[in-house]
Formats: structure tokens, sequence, C-alpha cells
């Protein structure tokens, strides 16, 4: 029977890891070939460590006239925050993130320009709605497209929030310097841009995202036992009547990620379809609350 669970766990592990893979080069095509769609088209500063290597292409082509591969100069910024991610988020994450990095730098170079559009206001709203769509698979494959984002991954497992907002104000200090070196539309633009893409991000990214749940059953032990496993999080039982029937009535309250509301509501049912669910949006949490770590 070991033996049996044992391959059906190496089974399970392998699945996910393709599955990751898959995502994480999905995330690559797309980021890369938004680069060339809109980025480079529209003229724009996409944010972060990209929107850095797009200003050292621009700086050293009209200033000195060079062209600087995006490939090398993006690789050489992230290779400081790739150490510090691999030391302390992850060895499989870092090396997955460099994929993605390599990956979608290689794209950027190799494509040509291929605009869709010349309306600027277009290209930053779906420039940027394509670029977080983008960051976002990466994330749910649990792996970055580098740069700002490894310190954003880093800040949010150490702080337990969401740090994208805090990234997202820094980058427009990045775009700041670019609006006085060659002009404030693009950069000004380019906010748009990153702004877009840092809501898409958090929208589709519910690993930070923290709800409350309040389970009402009469088989609420039982309901535990089934979400404590998968999901890894404590709560707490209250004991009362139900006021409309005067039954007693037992209640869980616990405190999860919002991707795993959808496993504990189906466990719940099917130990007492009557039980009660009530979903509550949590802004923040002080003290312990179990995040599945990065590998």
């Amino acid at each position: 029977m070991n033996s049996l669970d044992g391959l059906q766990r190496a089974s399970k592990n392998q699945a996910e890891d393709t599955l990751r893979f898959t995502c994480i080069l999905m995330a690559a095509i797309v980021m890369g070939v938004n680069n060339k769609i809109f980025v480079s088209a529209g003229g724009l500063y996409p944010g972060g460590f990209s929107g850095i290597t797009f200003l050292i292409q621009r700086i050293c082509d009209q200033y000195y006239g060079i062209h600087v591969p995006f490939t090398v100069v993006n690789l050489s910024l992230n290779a400081i925050p790739a150490l510090i991610s691999y030391k302390f988020i992850g060895k499989k994450f870092t090396l997955l993130s460099c994929v993605v990095i390599l990956m979608s730098s290689f794209l950027t170079d190799i494509i040509p320009p291929m605009p869709l559009t010349k309306d600027i206001l277009l290209i930053c709203i779906f420039g940027g709605i394509i670029n977080g769509a983008g960051v976002a698979l990466c994330l749910r494959a649990r792996a970055t497209s580098g740069g700002t984002d490894f310190i954003a991954v880093a800040l949010s497992e150490r702080l337990n929030i969401d740090c994208f907002n805090y990234i997202f104000a820094g980058n427009v200090c990045v775009l700041g310097i670019a609006g006085m070196l060659f002009g404030w539309d693009k950069a000004l633009y380019s906010i748009i841009f990153q702004f877009t893409s840092t809501q898409i991000v958090q929208m589709l990214n519910p690993r930070y995202q923290r709800v409350t749940l309040f389970i009402v059953s009469q088989k609420a032990e039982d309901i535990y036992n089934a979400i404590k496993t998968p999901t890894h999080h404590g709560g707490t039982l209250f004991r009362g009547t139900g006021l409309y029937n005067g039954q007693e009535q037992d209640m869980i309250y616990t405190v999860v990620t919002t991707d795993q509301v959808k496993t504990i509501s189906r466990a719940a049912r099917e130990v007492d379809p009557k039980a009660f669910i009530n979903v509550i949006r949590t802004d923040q949490i002080i003290g312990r609350f179990y995040t599945r770590p990065n590998d």
C-alpha cells in the first residue's frame, strides 16, 4: 500500500510539474509577443526590469548609437534578484522563473514589431491587460516573470500581504526618469499600461487574497476533518442554537485563500448537504496564517 501511495504521489507531482512548465511557457510567449505588438509598437516602458531594459536600450541607441540586445540587458539585471530568490523563496520557483525570463527576452529580440493599432490609449489598456494576464499565469504556476516580481513575491511571502501595488509605486519612479529623458507623454501612457497590468495581476492571482468562512452545520467537526488536510488551516468551533427552529448548531470560523473556497465548499457540502457557508472578504490578517511555500 505504501509503495502504491508513493507511485500515486510521484505521478501526481509529475503531472503538476508538467502543468507548471506548460503554463510558464505560455506566459513567456504571451509576454514576448505582447512586448512587440503593444510595448515596442507604442514606444512604452512597461515598468519593472523589462521597462528598465527598454530604457537602457533607448539611451544606448539615441545617445551612443549602439543597439543593445534586450536579452543581454534583461538577463544581466535579473541576475542578482534571481540569486536572492534562489536562496529565500525556492529553487524550483527560481529556475522556472529563469526559463520565463530567458524565453520572453529571446522572443522580444527575434519577433519583429507587429503593431495592431496606432491608438496609444488602446495600446496602453490592452497591452496592460495582456501583460498582467501573462504575469498572473506565471504566479499561478508558482514562478515569476522576473525583476521586480521577485521582490514583490519575496515581500508578500514575508509580510503576508499583497505587495504588487507597492512595486507599482516603484515602477512609477522609473517611468519618471523615462519622462525626464524622452518626454512625458510616453512615460505617462506607460503608467496607465503598468496600472492596468497591476490590477489584472491582483484580480487573477488569488494567492494573497484572504476570505473568512463561517460554516454552520450539525456536523461541523466532520466538516473540519474533511477540509483541514487540503487547506492546512486551523479553525475555531462555536456552539450555539439556531434561532429559527431552536436546533443546536455548530459553526466553524476559519480564514483561507480565495482559491480554496470552492474546494472547502464542495467538501463541506459532501459531509453535510444542509451546511450553511458565509464567505466574507478579509483585507488584513494579524497573526499566523499558512501559505503554501514556493518550492
